[in-house]
This record gives structure tokens, sequence and C-alpha cells, in this order.
């Protein structure tokens, strides 16, 4: 995020929401099911609903494509256009290194978590993608303290197992629900994938035949190590990117 954006103190705490869209030629990818999401994670702020319209009114007059933002706090409404990090194509096309890591947290969440919004407290986030570049590594998979794999900062997780198709249940774990990797999921059944979603420890989940990050602006990013580890890339990455209409290459 490079963009400069007038923002109240309160905003400064973390009291607000954004959504980060992937602005295609065709338009905003799966825009409704962000704005839907901007709403929920508003609401689990206890923000004012977000007014939809307007929102939709000023993405409707961005020309191009790059990386759509959608900021909402209590005072601020902003939307802009950047262009997609180099680095999230290369993930994408060569792979990512990724290590797993404790966070500290249980699947239990307490009632005023806001751990299933996305909301503008991603310091952590950050610095938990900072500490897993100074370990020689790409990203990060976060744990549970019960051992169960939860989701990346930035991402969520997605794995293959024979001809299943498979991501982390969003409410049984505590996490944000993944818009790309719920979406992958409804178009498994048409490349003769069964999806599911199911609590996984990191031992199952390093058994998995493929294991993917999931995003917006990357799609998918094949794990390549993890854990220092190395793992065979899979012939269902490039089909997967284009069901997504992602180029892998």
């Amino acid at each position: 995020m490079t963009e400069r954006i007038l923002v109240a103190p309160a905003d400064l705490l973390g009291d607000g929401v954004f959504e980060t869209i992937d602005l295609r030629p065709t338009g905003p990818w799966l825009l409704d099911q962000h704005l839907s999401r901007l709403a929920g994670s508003a609401a689990i702020l206890g923000l004012p609903a977000p007014p939809l319209p307007e929102i939709r009114a000023r993405i409707g007059a961005i020309a191009g494509t790059g990386a759509l933002r959608v900021v909402y706090t209590r005072d601020v409404l902003h939307v802009s256009v950047s262009p997609v990090p180099t680095g999230v194509t290369r993930e994408r096309r060569d792979g990512i290194r990724v290590i797993s890591a404790d966070q500290g947290i249980s699947v239990r969440r307490p009632p005023w978590s806001v751990t299933a919004a996305k909301s503008l407290s991603y310091a952590e986030n950050f610095a938990a993608r900072r500490w897993a570049t100074r370990q020689d590594a790409d990203d990060l998979i976060w744990l549970s303290i019960e051992g169960y794999v939860r989701e990346a900062p930035t991402a969520s997780v997605v794995w293959q197992t024979g001809d299943e198709l498979c991501t982390v249940p969003p409410a049984e774990a505590g996490i944000l629900p993944g818009i790309t990797a719920a979406h992958l999921l409804s178009l498994a059944p048409s490349m003769g994938l069964r999806p599911a979603e199911r609590m996984v420890t990191l031992g199952e989940l390093a058994a998995a035949d493929t294991i993917w990050l999931a995003s917006s602006l990357r799609g998918l990013a094949e794990v390549t190590m993890l854990d220092r580890t190395p793992r065979p890339r899979s012939p269902w990455t490039p089909r997967l990117l284009d069901a997504l209409g992602f180029v892998s290459g």
C-alpha cells in the first residue's frame, strides 16, 4: 500500500476495514463477494453499513487494471488503484518457501474477537511476514495452540490430496473467510475434484499432494518448500490458476 489517505486519529487504531480486489480488463474480479465481506467486516467492528452503491460508483469510474483497494472507516471512504506488486506475479510463477509458526492463540475465540474481519489492524500480519523473511522464507502459515493450521498472514491455505481440494473452515478456525479459496472450491467439481473444508494439523498438511496460499492478487502461490523441506511442483497449479483467470508463467 503506497497511497496517501487522510484519516481521523481513531482510524490509526485499526477501527476500519478494507478489501483488496484484482482489477482486470473485464472489471473488478469477484466484486460482489468482496463487497459482501466488507459489509460483514464492518458489522463485526460495529461500523455503520458501508455505502455500497457509492463504492460501486467510485469503482466504476476507475479505468485500467491493478490492485484495487477499498478502505472504509467511521469517517473515511477511500477507493484507489495501484500497480500489482512484482513479487505477487513472481510468487505465482515460481512458488513460495513457507515456514510454520505457532500464533499463540486458540481456535476458540472470545466473543469480541475481530479475527473474522478484514480490519486495518494489520501490523501483526506484516510483522509476521518480515519475520518469515528473516528465516529465509517467503511467507508463513499460522498454527493455533491446539496445533491446527489457521491461515497465512495475507492468504488462505488450500491443499489437494488425491481428488480432494480442501481449505480451512473459517468459522471453526476463527479466521477471515477467504474469497479466492471459496471461489476455487466452487470450481472444483468442474475439474473433477471434490471440495471440502476441514481442520488440519501441520503433519496432515505436510502429507498433502500440493499446498497453495490463495489470495485475491496472487491467485495461487504453490508452496515449494515447507519448513525447509522441498516439495515437488504440481501439474494442478497451472490448471487451477487458469480456472481462476490467472497466468502462471
